[in-house]
């Protein structure tokens, strides 16, 4: 356990990358403890990403990066410009609207922020908002882009819990509005405090129908995948598929905004993305069963649970420990991880195991945000062209507030478990 740990340790503080450090430290575990064969690697590995439902991870991040090249994202801020432009700090407002419906469609906080921060950051800027506090909005707004469904991170978990995913989904959507409303409601006091502008004009019905008629095609995308998954039509995996095939069709076809170039970028970032984080899975996967063959995962329960049985104290040490790790680690790798130490440990002291789910994975998105690894922060400080740490300071009240939710949906089953009862999903 202690070699374990030390090579885990060294190599992450290092700099290797997150796949490497678990595929590394199962090796050196292996070849000098000698418990297990070296005939179990490749088998192990391979075995872990042998899952039909991985196949919804390339296929969403397609999904999103044909969205993006086709315009939609445009689309979606000016419908979100039509909601709450007239809100005081209006275009903070758009950002945060616009993020909550992106949200519908791609499923990765990093793209999110990339998509709308590039159309929203510059904006902003010329509207008199700082470029600090527009790339900690930015920053902050793209958490739920992978808790609002369709989400990666959420596929990640069912592949490796074997949650039912549909499940996760419905049970992310009214977390996602929550974290959102919240996020408004925290730009309008900053607004007010600081004196940000408004939109003072009002749309005509001819702007009004305008951008209604072009942001429709692109509004349809979340309806078509969360209504084809909750109705029963498809499964997430087949409903990535459908996502991609509209969305090439509605950039070739309407938009007229993909050709072969951008469809041939499209699938290159896609297979460099999917490559990255079905090689995080499979050397996960080795991991633990190298984490198994040591009872790392009992091990760390006795532990946990020999110092309060309390369902309340439990979940605050939970969230405690994942806040930390998803500074360190973003949430794929940190899912793989411990969700099979953690989610055995919650069960136990009786937390419905959708819940938790739901705790965990909105508890890691948060992580996007905080430093040292805040991927979204490091994202939009190269869009804004400010450091990551005047950034990442402005974003502190917005992630104190996502905190504050957590806790509310971790205390409060029933926000998160409605829907999927609802549905008869769980």
């Amino acid at each position: 356990m202690l070699l374990l740990g030390i090579s885990f340790v060294f190599l992450l503080m290092i700099g290797v990358p997150i796949a490497f450090v678990l595929g590394l430290t199962s090796l050196v575990y292996i070849l000098i403890s000698g418990t297990i064969s070296l005939n179990m690697v490749p088998l192990k590995m391979y075995g872990g990403i042998d899952d039909f439902v991985l196949l919804a991870i390339p296929f969403f991040i397609l999904a999103g990066q044909l969205m993006s090249k086709s315009g939609i994202t445009e689309d979606l801020v000016r419908f979100s410009n039509l909601l709450v432009g007239r809100l005081r700090g209006s275009l903070a407002q758009i950002n945060i609207v616009a993020n909550i419906i992106f949200a519908g469609c791609t499923g990765a906080a990093a793209s999110d922020a990339a998509a709308v921060g590039s159309i929203l950051i510059p904006s902003m800027e010329k509207e008199g908002y700082t470029a600090e506090y527009a790339g900690a909005v930015t920053a902050v707004a793209s958490v739920i882009g992978p808790i609002i469904p369709p989400s990666i991170v959420m596929v990640i978990y069912g592949s490796i819990t074997g949650a039912s995913v549909a499940a996760l989904f419905a049970g992310g959507i009214i977390p996602g509005l929550a974290i959102g409303l919240g996020l408004m409601v925290l730009a309008y006091y900053f607004a007010v405090k600081e004196g940000h502008p408004c939109r003072r004009e009002a749309f005509s019905a001819q702007q009004v129908l305008a951008t209604i008629t072009r942001s429709s095609l692109a509004l349809l995308v979340p309806l078509i995948i969360l209504g084809g998954i909750l109705l029963g039509f498809f499964t997430p995996t087949e409903a990535s598929a459908v996502a991609c095939t509209y969305a090439l069709g509605i950039g070739i076809f309407f938009f007229r905004t993909l050709n072969w170039p951008n469809i041939k970028t499209c699938l290159v970032e896609t297979v460099k993305t999917s490559a990255m984080v079905l090689l995080i899975i499979a050397c996960a996967r080795l991991f633990g069963l190298v984490l198994t063959v040591e009872r790392i995962p009992e091990f760390l329960a006795e532990q946990l649970l020999r110092i309060t049985s309390n369902p309340i104290l439990i979940l605050l040490i939970i969230n405690g420990l994942l806040l930390i790790m998803g500074m360190l680690m973003e949430p794929g790798s940190n899912v793989i991880i411990l969700a099979p130490i953690l989610a055995p440990v919650a069960a136990k002291v009786g937390i419905d195991p959708l819940h938790f789910a739901l705790i965990m994975l909105i508890n890691l998105n948060i992580g996007m945000v905080t430093p040292p690894v805040g991927i979204s922060l490091f994202v939009v400080a190269s869009i804004a062209k400010k450091p990551f740490e005047r950034i990442a300071a402005k974003a502190v009240p917005f992630i104190l507030l996502e905190i504050i939710v957590l806790l509310l949906l971790s205390y409060v089953p029933a926000v998160t478990l409605f829907l999927p009862k609802l549905l008869g999903l769980h």
